[in-house]
């Protein structure tokens, strides 16, 4: 069968392997023909394609930057106000103790200040008496009796002291 097939067309002009000049001039300009119309039409669509997506994708990629920058922006505004309001509070409290380390201070001051002028009446008193037995020359036993002497001279005292400055 193959016989068969081979022989008709060797009969019929030729060499099954002979070139058809016509065919191959018309493959040729047949594809220069679509080479040229790919180049001038399609290429030229694919490319302003290509351009427009990347247009797009760098608008795209411009606007998320601007974002970006905006929200980190947006973020350091927080955080200056946040730390400006940690600042302010943590005055506040600096100043809160500082006042109630003064009030304490104050406190222990004054404290030890009624000790002090307790413990120095005392001993003013106990002086007191024992010079006021000297100068009077009899025993002042009577403790209500020793008590009003103490306490006219501690007056008497207190009277003659200038005023000590207030502090502020």
């Amino acid at each position: 069968m193959l016989t068969t097939l081979v022989l008709p067309l060797a009969t019929e002009g030729g060499s099954p392997l002979a070139v058809e000049w016509a065919e191959v001039i018309a493959a040729i300009v047949f594809a220069l023909l679509l080479t040229y119309i790919i180049a001038k039409y399609v290429v030229p669509r694919f490319e302003a394609t290509y351009h427009e997506r990347a247009e797009a994708t760098l608008r795209e990629y411009q606007e998320q930057l601007a974002d970006a920058r905006a929200e980190a922006a947006r973020i350091r505004e927080d955080a200056k106000t946040q730390g400006t309001q940690i600042l302010a509070e943590m005055r506040e409290q600096a100043q809160a103790e500082v006042a109630r380390i003064r009030a304490s201070a104050e406190a222990n001051l004054e404290a030890e200040r009624n000790q002090v002028m307790t413990s120095l009446r005392n001993e003013i008193g106990g002086l007191a008496t024992t010079l006021a037995e000297r100068i009077v020359g009899e025993t002042l036993t009577d403790d209500e009796r020793a008590r009003r002497t103490v306490d006219r001279f501690l007056a008497d005292l207190d009277s003659s002291e200038p005023e000590p400055a207030t502090r502020s």
